[in-house]
């Protein structure tokens, strides 16, 4: 990378980081316009254009830059291969820490813009992301049974269910901001809730 392409980079960065700064409030995406975003980031309003086209084409790229952020430190959780139980507990705390860094209102804003037409590309986005995540979870219950560790007479449907009912209970503001100091405790509760009954084995 030249000289060029680095200046390049770091105005790119220094747009996202300031427009992150400004979506991830109680306005949400509200809060972004060019101008707050110029004076934010100390970038010239002709370099937001040159580099976004527009104001979308930057929320477009941090709502992009978050899934894609949230979906690589899973892959590398998986990658590494870990037993059920700390596989399960990396993601679980990987979860609750990208939920930790958003507003609600980011949150919000996200599932909203993935179902506007103008907002397709983070559609695919996160159905693939959320394709993913359901292949990952049953490789991951289907491990947990080879190791004893997930009760046989659960179904894989089932399982998933319970773990997105689990997920989509902690994106609430009203208990995610109090989760915080209780990960371990709540990750336990998630693996003792499907661990075979030792009294039947």
């Amino acid at each position: 990378m030249n000289g060029f392409e680095k200046r390049t980079e770091i105005k790119k960065r220094q747009i996202l980081n300031a427009a992150f700064q400004l979506m991830n409030t109680r306005q949400g995406i509200k809060n972004v316009t060019i101008d707050k975003l110029a004076q934010q980031s100390e970038v010239g309003k002709t370099t937001i254009f040159k580099y976004f086209g527009n104001k979308e084409g930057v929320i477009h790229q941090v709502f992009k830059n978050y899934i894609n952020s949230l979906t690589k430190e899973a892959e590398k959780i998986i990658a590494a291969n870990y037993s059920f139980e700390k596989s399960f507990i990396l993601l679980s705390n990987n979860k609750v820490h990208y939920i930790k860094k958003i507003h609600h209102q980011f949150y919000l804003d996200l599932m909203d813009y993935t179902t506007r037409p103008r907002g397709s590309g983070i559609s695919l986005l996160m159905q693939k992301y959320t394709k993913d995540t359901v292949n990952v979870m049953l490789d991951l219950f289907h491990r947990g049974k080879k190791e004893g560790k997930v009760d046989l007479k659960y179904s894989d449907e089932f399982l998933l269910i319970y773990f997105q009912a689990i997920v989509e209970g902690i994106s609430k503001p009203q208990i995610y901001e109090h989760l915080a100091p209780y990960t371990n405790e709540w990750t336990e509760l998630l693996l003792k809730g499907i661990a075979p009954d030792k009294k039947r084995v």
